[in-house]
């Protein structure tokens, strides 16, 4: 085969091919918090250790994928008596559930450079439907920021005596700053 000829079957099979995100991996830095109310105070926590992996590419969306995973052990408000209470059977009960996961393989552009990531929550044994909506920022160590809202009553969070909304919202807020770099 003349060299122009396998130059062009080349190029039509590199037009033909499918396109794939790129890989990315976090980097210290990177957040995830939540915020809710008890008895009409709001407070605020995070979950340290928490680890993302991310396929991402705007162009490419349909092959983009996100997984997280949240160790619930560390969930820290800076309250003890509150964090203890967060870890015990009635809330995150980490001794049978020691972590949540989120995962998500469908993503939508939302204009500019905002996208939503629709996916998976497992929490507790239950897995729900969650939208992660974010921003994303190109570049050496591109930065996903993003917010979510979880309906812990969904996955059996505060259950019991902790069920009742006027003392908890059931909704609770969930934010999350990533920073990633390519994956080796």
């Amino acid at each position: 085969m003349p060299i122009k000829s396998l130059a062009l079957a080349g190029l039509l099979f590199a037009a033909t091919a499918p396109a794939f995100a790129a890989d990315y991996v976090q980097q210290p830095g990177s957040s995830l918090t939540f915020a809710t109310q008890y008895q009409g105070e709001v407070f605020a926590g995070n979950f340290p250790g928490f680890t993302a992996r991310l396929s991402f590419d705007p162009a490419h969306l349909n092959t983009s994928k996100l997984d997280v995973v949240i160790p619930l052990a560390g969930a820290n408000t800076k309250n003890s008596e509150r964090d203890d209470t967060l870890k015990g059977v009635d809330f995150f009960s980490i001794a049978k559930f020691p972590q949540a996961r989120f995962t998500a393989t469908k993503f939508r552009s939302l204009g500019g450079n905002n996208y939503a990531a629709d996916g998976s929550l497992n929490l507790r044994g239950a897995t729900k439907p969650v939208t992660l909506t974010f921003t994303w920022a190109a570049g050496a160590k591109p930065v996903l920021a993003g917010k979510a809202t979880v309906k812990r009553l969904d996955f059996g969070v505060g259950g019991g005596d902790w069920a009742d909304t006027s003392i908890i919202p059931n909704e609770v807020a969930v934010s999350t700053k990533v920073i990633f770099a390519p994956a080796k």
